[in-house]
C-alpha cells in the first residue's frame, strides 16, 4: 500500500490506542511485522505543547519509517497548526482522528462527535491537508449511531479534500466496541473511491484478517486491542496472508523475553513512577491465559518500583518452566535488588531486530 510517497513493506498497521500505542509499543510491533504504526492521539490544543504527556507523544527518536502521528480535535485552524507543529516535529504523515467514541473526546466535539457536523468535517479536512505538507489519512467509525451511518459520504468528501487513505472503524460511536463489525459498510465505501481503505475492527486472528481482506477488498488491515500483549500478531498475519500456513504459537520463553525487553523500554521511555504505572497493563495483558496469572497479575498491581516488577515477571515465567511443559527461560529467579540485570537471549529465541 502506498500513502504518499511511502509504500509501506506490508498491509498491516498498528491502531492509535491512547495510553498504548507509545513509542515503545510502535517500536516492538514494527520490529514483529507491522508495516506502519500510528501515534496514540495527540491534541490540537497548543496550550498542552509543552506538557510532558504531549512532549513524550511527539517523541519519535529511532522509530522506523514512516512516521504517523494522529492529532483530534474540532477547530479547523488550531487543527492545522498542530498539524504544522507535529510535521516539525518529524511526523512524516498525519492521521486525523474522527474515530475515537471516549466519552472525554466526544464531550469535547472531536473524534466520532464530529461525524454529525459534516460541514465542520469538510473544513477540518480542507485545513489539515491545506497545513501539514505531508500526506494526510483520516480515521473515522461508519456513523454516530444505526440511524445516522454516512461513512460513504465522509470518505468522499475525504477523497475531495486530499486526503491519501481511510481508515474505518467498523461500528458507529454509539456501539463503542459491541457487536459485530460493519465489512459490508467498509466495501461499500471501497467500492465508491480510489483512495486506499484501511478496515479496522475485531480482526484478531490471521484467518479472521484474511477473511475480511477478501470481503471487504481493503488495501490495509488495522490491528489494536489484538496486538496488546501480542505484538507477533503482525508476523502471524502477514506470514498466514502470504503463504496460507501457521507459524508456531510463541514459546512461553520467548513472551518472556519479548516482555522483559518492552519492560526495559517502558521505564527507560516514561522513568520512574510512569513507567512502572505503565507497564502494568503490559504485563496483564502479555500473562494472559497463561498457568497461575490471575494470582500473578493480582499481586503485580501492588508493586511500586521497577525493580519489584523486574523480579516478580521473571520469577514467574522462570516458575512456569520449572513445570517442565514449557522450554527454558534464560533468566534464573532473580530478587528484586537485581532485577534491573538484563538478559541475554539464547541464538534459539534471539528476539526480532529492534528489539533491545
Amino acid at each position: 500500500m502506498q500513502i504518499g510517497p511511502y509504500r509501506l513493506k506490508n498491509d498491516l498497521i498498528v491502531a492509535p490506542m491512547a495510553g498504548v500505542t507509545d513509542r515503545p509499543f510502535r517500536q516492538l510491533c514494527k520490529a514483529f511485522g507491522a508495516g506502519m504504526a500510528v501515534s496514540e492521539m495527540v491534541t490540537s490544543n497548543s496550550l498542552l505543547y509543552g506538557s510532558a504527556k504531549t512532549r513524550r507523544r511527539a517523541d519519535h527518536q529511532g522509530e522506523v519509517e514512516p512516521i504517523a502521528v494522529q492529532i483530534a480535535g474540532a477547530d479547523p485552524a488550531l487543527m492545522a497548526e498542530a498539524a504544522r507543529y507535529n510535521v516539525a516535529a518529524g511526523a512524516q504523515i498525519i492521521d486525523i482522528n474522527m474515530g475515537c467514541p471516549a466519552q472525554k473526546v466526544c464531550n469535547a466535539l472531536a473524534g466520532s462527535a464530529l461525524l454529525r457536523d459534516e460541514p465542520l468535517v469538510a473544513r477540518i479536512l480542507e485545513a489539515v491537508v491545506g497545513a501539514a505538507g505531508v500526506p494526510v489519512t483520516l480515521k473515522i467509525r461508519t456513523g454516530w449511531d444505526p440511524a445516522h451511518r454516512n461513512a460513504l459520504r465522509v470518505a468522499r468528501m475525504a477523497e475531495a479534500s486530499g486526503v491519501q487513505a481511510l481508515t474505518i472503524h467498523g461500528r458507529t460511536r454509539t456501539c463503542a466496541f459491541r457487536g459485530e463489525a460493519e465489512y459490508d459498510t467498509m466495501a461499500e465505501v471501497k467500492a465508491a473511491v480510489r483512495i486506499p481503505i484501511i478496515a479496522n475492527g475485531d480482526i484478531t486472528t490471521p484467518e479472521k484478517a484474511r477473511a475480511v481482506k477478501v470481503r471487504t477488498q481493503a488495501d490495509g488491515l488495522m490491528i489494536g486491542r489484538a496486538a496488546q500483549g501480542r505484538p507477533w500478531i503482525f508476523r502471524e498475519i502477514e506470514h498466514f496472508l502470504a503463504t496460507g500456513t501457521h507459524l508456531p504459537t510463541p514459546e512461553v520463553a520467548e513472551i518472556a523475553q519479548v516482555l522483559d525487553r518492552h519492560l526495559l523500554d517502558l521505564y527507560d521511555f516514561y522513568g520512574d513512577p510512569v513507567g512502572v504505572r505503565m507497564a502494568r497493563k503490559h504485563i496483564a495483558w502479555y500473562t494472559r491465559g497463561l498457568a497461575h496469572s490471575a494470582a500473578f497479575r493480582h499481586g503485580m498491581m501492588q508493586l511500586e518500583t521497577r525493580n519489584e516488577q523486574l523480579a516478580a515477571v521473571r520469577q514467574f515465567f522462570h516458575e512456569l518452566a520449572l513445570l517442565g511443559r514449557f522450554l527454558p527461560f534464560d533468566s534464573p529467579p532473580v530478587a528484586p535488588e537485581a532485577a534491573a540485570v538484563s538478559l541475554a537471549p539464547t541464538s534459539a529465541l534471539t528476539p526480532p531486530p529492534g528489539i533491545r
